[in-house]
């Protein structure tokens, strides 16, 4: 009887609900599902659906322009024209400053095909076309080989951010796109891959592809 008593405890005890604690998801666990997303093609099919809502407002959107307009189209770089999966991939996700010099400098970033050919649509409609980056100027020719690399080297500027600037990407894309306004520019899309690229304003539409891999703010 005393054995059983004691064996009904323990039962009880081991099947009383564990209390909630504040631990995050695994970080392995995660990464699993962010391969298993791109190797599914689910990634490649959202960010071209995002492409193809981008090409097609700009296509409506020049039917509608109005005499002096100056229709121009922001892209940002990293993981909206070109990919870096490549160099995620072989790094586990992992970043450091010696490995982004490796593969800024290396301007083998494959373009990411939707997007580049939202890009080859503006450029056939005659709309000014700017890459806005938070790469920094001292950046700036490995990126334009890069651009070359893809056939995307026509633009009507390449602004990267300047030397020992600390404001955030937000802030700073902000401002870029404000200053575009103010010089005239009619900014219909703002194409990025993080909320950083497409959030402030100055540009009547955003477009924002996925991006689950890191975060810029």
């Amino acid at each position: 009887m005393r054995l059983s008593l004691i064996s009904l405890v323990f039962v009880f005890i081991f099947t009383l609900p564990l209390p909630a604690t504040a631990e995050p998801r695994n970080l392995e666990l995660l990464k699993r599902e962010i391969r298993a997303y791109v190797a599914s093609g689910e990634y490649d099919r959202e960010v071209a659906a995002v492409a193809k809502q981008a090409a097609a407002w700009i296509e409506t959107r020049v039917t509608k322009r109005q005499p002096g307009e100056r229709l121009a189209v922001v892209f940002d770089l990293d993981d909206t024209l070109w990919s870096s999966w490549p160099d995620l991939k072989v790094y586990d996700f992992g970043w450091n400053d010696a490995t982004w010099v490796a593969w800024v400098e290396a301007a083998r970033a494959p373009a990411i095909r939707p997007v580049q050919a939202v890009y080859q649509v503006t450029r056939q409609l005659g709309l000014e076309v700017f890459f806005l980056t938070t790469r920094t100027e001292r950046e700036r020719k490995a990126t334009e080989r890069n651009l070359s690399n893809i056939g995307c080297c026509e633009c009507t500027a390449l602004i990267m951010q300047p030397e020992g600037d600390t404001r955030t990407a937000v802030v700073f894309k902000t401002a870029e796109r404000r200053r575009l306004t103010a010089e005239g520019y009619a900014i219909i899309a703002n194409i990025g891959d993080q909320t950083s690229d497409v959030a402030g304003g100055f540009a009547e539409r955003a477009f924002k592809l996925p991006n689950p891999f890191y975060l810029t703010e």
